[in-house]
């Protein structure tokens, strides 16, 4: 529900709405964005609020923007800029918002399929995500005016996030950075604020179109995977917040012309992120890496975050 605050002044709504909402609004996915983590989503904002940010990502280790690919003895380094935008707006007096992120990786790998070296350095955008969520509890369409006078306490929402395949991808390369099929993910997830602390525990299934021109006409399929993750944060002042996620993963067999290739996953990831406030802008620093990986990628991801907002009643 929303409980009033009192008296808050206007320079507060600038300090909240940037440094939280902005924060979940505009984020950066892992290379693999079935296996991200991903705090303070839930944080509503005020209607007409704007993001935009530039985030930097390096990812090291057994590391694929698609992770189904079956490479043997896989390194990799993963260089990654991607540009962010986000949108907060009213749907039926619920508030909502709308995302768009874009990649643009440079990547140099090593590793093997039965034997055959598959070594490879590329540059280039991977496949743009856009996502559409819907807060229907505890955070109605407020305007920045509104907004100064109500504080979150427990939020729920839905989203739907898909990534569109017009990544950069050769059909001879079994490496790639665009992955040349549909993903879609509905996710269901809830927040509660206790004092200074928040938890958030989310559930969401990722759905895989085929790859019709898998390694030279082959056909890649791949079972949904179910994703759930929880966050603790400790909000030392509002924007200022640290957060431990982890990130449990099952299913997801894939098969090359129907016959099954892999077994279905059971990884988990873990990771840590700071978000420090400054006026109309956020900086935030994350760290994820694997903690147990039965199938699928192990690696390690550092990333950095630069935020900007604007309009809402700023």
């Amino acid at each position: 529900m929303l409980r009033p605050r009192r008296g808050p002044a206007r320079g507060r709504l600038t300090h909240w709405a940037v440094a939280a909402g902005l924060t979940a609004s505009v984020a950066v996915s892992e290379p693999a964005p079935c296996q991200d983590v991903e705090p303070r989503f839930l944080t509503p904002a005020p209607v007409g609020m704007n993001g935009a940010g530039v985030g930097y990502t390096f990812s090291t280790g057994a590391v694929l923007l698609d992770k189904t690919i079956p490479v043997e003895n896989l390194d990799g380094d993963i260089h990654t800029i991607s540009g962010a935008l986000a949108r907060f707006f009213g749907l039926f007096g619920m508030m909502s918002r709308a995302d768009l992120i874009v990649p643009f990786a440079t990547g140099d790998w090593t590793g093997e399929l039965g034997g055959v070296d598959t070594s490879r350095t590329v540059t280039g955008f991977g496949d743009p995500i856009v996502r559409a969520a819907v807060f229907f509890v505890g955070a109605p369409a407020l305007s920045g005016a509104e907004f100064m006078h109500y504080d979150a306490k427990t939020v729920a929402g839905l989203s739907l996030r898909v990534r569109i395949p017009l990544g950069q991808y050769d059909p001879s390369k079994l490496i790639n950075l665009g992955s040349n099929r549909w993903m879609l993910s509905p996710r269901l997830g809830m927040a509660h604020r206790a004092g200074r602390f928040i938890l958030e525990l989310y559930s969401s299934l990722w759905f895989f179109t085929d790859n019709t021109d898998f390694l030279n006409g082959n056909t890649q399929s791949q079972e949904p995977i179910l994703a759930l993750q929880a966050h603790v944060t400790y909000r030392f002042r509002r924007g200022f917040w640290l957060a431990v996620s982890t990130r449990q993963s099952f299913g997801g067999a894939t098969g090359i012309n129907g016959a099954e290739e892999t077994n279905p996953e059971s990884n988990n990831r873990v990771g840590v992120t700071l978000a420090i406030p400054l006026r109309h802008q956020v900086l935030k620093f994350a760290f994820t890496t694997g903690l147990s990986t039965t199938t699928g990628n192990d690696y390690n991801s550092f990333y950095v975050l630069w935020q900007y907002a604007w309009g809402g009643g700023l």
